[in-house]
Order: structure tokens, then sequence, then C-alpha cells
């Protein structure tokens, strides 16, 4: 099936494409209450339709719940495949670089952010884009073995939280720091800051909670990037695994 799909592809362009896309998702939905929603073409019996009023009612309330569904969920597919092509790139090289190199192109990168850190920063300046360095270094390295054993679990739940926290860390250090930097990350990070409180957190006080606790100064950045590292590299995983489900390599 899956070669069909990718013929169909190769034969229809981008908008045969994306009706292919839209197709799957909804034979997905509706594999969820209805049995032979998917595939249906390489099984004996075909199809499954309903055959009573009863169940022809609940087929098309069922299948108009999935286009909604499919309409808020097709851009999430669409940031999957971006996010897959670039994580192959980064896979790939990781591949060719191996532990050791990814170790030591790591070091090479934020080793000097922090020379530059030792130059321009203060001591605490220096040791703290230091400890940022050595965390991330040690986030990436973990990030390919995740990424190596234990499938895609391990990858989703793990790797793709450390690569996030790899990438992030240091920059968001170096900017506490760093007028420079700072004027380019944290207004950013405050802005996210702003609306995950009063669209994503806002829940039983935990908004309030935290304002109440937290104050987004100093450290105050590193902490926020460090919990959002986590659920930001679920939703990357996940998206990824969908767009691996629907539109395979």
């Amino acid at each position: 099936m899956h070669d069909d799909i990718t013929t169909g592809r190769s034969r229809t362009g981008l908008l045969g494409a994306v009706r292919i896309d839209l197709r799957r998702l909804h034979e997905t939905w509706m594999s969820i209450s209805f049995p032979r929603q998917i595939d249906y073409e390489n099984t004996a019996l075909g199809k499954w339709t309903p055959s009573t009023p009863g169940e022809r009612l609940r087929y098309r309330l069922w299948s108009a719940l999935g286009v909604l569904a499919v309409a808020v969920g097709y851009p999430f597919l669409l940031v999957g495949f971006a996010t897959r092509f670039y994580a192959s790139r980064l896979d790939s090289a990781a591949t060719r670089l191996g532990v050791v190199g990814v170790l030591v192109l790591s070091v090479v990168v934020w080793g000097g952010l922090t020379v530059l850190a030792r130059v321009r920063f203060s001591t605490a300046g220096f040791l703290a884009v230091l400890a940022a360095s050595l965390v991330a270094t040690v986030s990436a390295v973990l990030a390919v073995v995740f990424n190596r054993v234990g499938g895609r679990g391990t990858t989703v739940l793990l790797a793709y939280p450390l690569g996030v926290s790899a990438i992030f860390l240091p920059p968001v250090v170096a900017a506490l720091y760093s007028p420079t930097v700072a004027a380019m990350v944290l207004p950013g990070s405050h802005s996210l800051a702003v609306w995950l409180l009063v669209n994503v957190l806002d829940v039983g006080g935990l908004s309030q909670f935290l304002q109440a606790r937290f104050e987004l100064v100093g450290t105050g950045y590193v902490l926020m990037w460090f919990a959002i590292a986590v659920p930001v590299g679920w939703a990357l995983g996940l998206v990824v695994t969908l767009a691996n489900y629907v539109r395979p390599r």
C-alpha cells in the first residue's frame, strides 16, 4: 500500500500528495470506530460500510467529525514533515561523525562560545556559560545515544528533549550576560513565557503558582528553557511519528 501511495504521489504531484495525506488521516480517524477503513484495497472483504440506518447515521457523524479533526491535524503533519527533514539531516551528520565526532563538534562549538564568554563576560557569566556548554555537550551525546537504541519510544521521550536542550541552553545562558545576545533571545523568551502562562498553563491555578514562585530574570530564563525543552521535544517527536505513519520514507 505504501508503495502505491508513493507511486501515486510521483504521478499526481503536490496536490495529489496532499489529497493522499488527507485521505490517510481521515481513514485513520474512521478506523478508530469502524473496521476495515485503512488499506482496505488489500483485503478480500474490502471496505466496511454501514448496513442499518443507525450505523449509517453514526458513520456519517463520525466522518464529519473526522473532517474537522483532519483540518486541525494537517498543519501538525506539515510541521512533522519539516521537522523530519531537518532531523534526518542532523541524524545523517551524527551517523557520519559518530558519538565521538558529535562530542568533539559540540566541544568546538560551545567551547568557542565559552572562550568568547571568558573574554567578554564577568567571571560569573563565564562560569554560567561554561556550565551550560557542558550540559549541552552531554545532552548532545546522550541524544545521539538514545536515538540509536531503544526504538521510536526512546527517541521521542529522551532524544528529542535532550536535543532541544543541547541547542538552546548555551545561547539562553549567554544572553543573560550579553546585551547583544539578550536583545535577540530574551524578548522572544519573555513573550513565549507570557503566552504559555496565559494560554497553556492557566489551569488549576498553575499559572498563578509559577508567577508567585518564579521571576523571569537571570537563571529564571534557564529554568524556563529547561522546562520547555521536554514538552517541545516530545511534541516534535510526536509530529515526526505522525509524519512517518502518514507518509513513510
